[in-house]
Parts: structure tokens; sequence; C-alpha cells
């Protein structure tokens, strides 16, 4: 990502919108912006993908859960931020996937230009085919500025989805269970 062209666009977007650039407060917006940009789309590098720690399982065939994982990420029609938690049941396969790696896949996956619906598709086959675990549940709860801030400017309204893989997917009694670990507080 070139900083110093961000930098030079964003120079030209203000101007265009009536900012003096010379302006004290603006006059160095367009090198915050190029600096932020590097950081909230670090997704958009494949080099940046979280790597994961995998521990040998020693017989736990039951759901994990991790719920309320915040993120931050920019919706890709109108480059504004959308924002929420993403909670994650899995149930292990051969390995289990170290604790501190659920929230580091959640921010790579929200590190770039996204829907919402792609985010929870992409944690949830990134941790069944990377983790080889039997199930796997995201359930993603999202604010999205686009539609508060303009368009039906509709404030407070919650967007959630859901991705299912494996046995979680396929038995009702158990995707029912993993849902109350992730949705009851």
């Amino acid at each position: 990502m070139d900083e110093d062209k961000i930098e030079a666009l964003f120079k030209e977007i203000l101007k265009e919108i009536g900012i003096e650039e010379d302006s004290e407060v603006f006059k160095n917006t367009p090198k915050r912006i190029a600096r932020s940009y590097k950081e909230i789309f670090a997704g958009m590098d494949d080099g940046n993908e979280p790597r994961i720690t995998l521990f040998k399982n020693q017989g736990y065939n039951d759901i994990l859960s991790v719920k309320d994982i915040p993120f931050y990420s920019m919706c890709e029609h109108h480059l504004l931020p959308f924002f929420g938690t993403v909670s994650i049941a899995y149930i292990p396969g051969n390995s289990i996937l170290g604790l501190s790696k659920f929230p580091r896949i959640t921010r790579f996956f929200a590190a770039k230009p996204q829907v919402q619906e792609r985010l929870t598709k992409e944690i949830a086959d990134f941790i069944s085919e990377k983790v080889e675990a039997k199930g796997v549940l995201v359930v993603i709860k999202a604010r999205h500025m686009c539609m508060e801030m303009r368009g039906v400017k509709s404030g407070n309204a919650e967007t959630r989805s859901s991705a299912i893989r494996g046995v979680l997917k396929e038995s009702r009694e158990t995707r029912e269970e993993a849902l109350k670990l992730l949705l009851e507080d």
C-alpha cells in the first residue's frame, strides 16, 4: 500500500469537498488517513494471515465457545465502518486452537473492505479448514454506519449473520446447544 499516494489522493478529496488543506485542523489529515488505512486494510495482504497455534486434542469432543469478540470493518459498498461482535463455537477434531487466535482470525478477516455475510463465512471456513474442526458456528452481530449515517438513517439497527459447518450443521440438537452458548447472557 503506497501511503504517499493515498495521502495525495486524500488531499484532492478534501480540496474537492471544500476543506482548505493548509488549515491548522486538516493540515496533517491526509497523512493520518494514509497511516490509518494501512492498519484498517491490513487484511488485504495475505502475508498478514494469522499464524495459528494448534495443540494436540487430549480427548475434548464437546463445544468450546468464545463470545463477543469485538471487530471493526469497512463496508465495501460505501467505505463506511461497520462494527460489532463475533461469537464462535467449535468442536475440535485432532487439534485444539489457542484461544488468542480467535480474535486474531476475526481481526484479519475484518481488516479489508467487507460485507457481513462474507466476513461470517470467511471466519467459519478458516476455522473449519485450518483447524479441521468437527463443527463450527460463527454468529456476528453488527451495526452498519452506511445504514445509520446515510440512506435510510436507521439508527441502532443490528444485523445478525451466522455460518454453520460440520456436525453443528448436521445435528439440530448440537447446533441448538451451540447457539444457546453464543446467544444467552
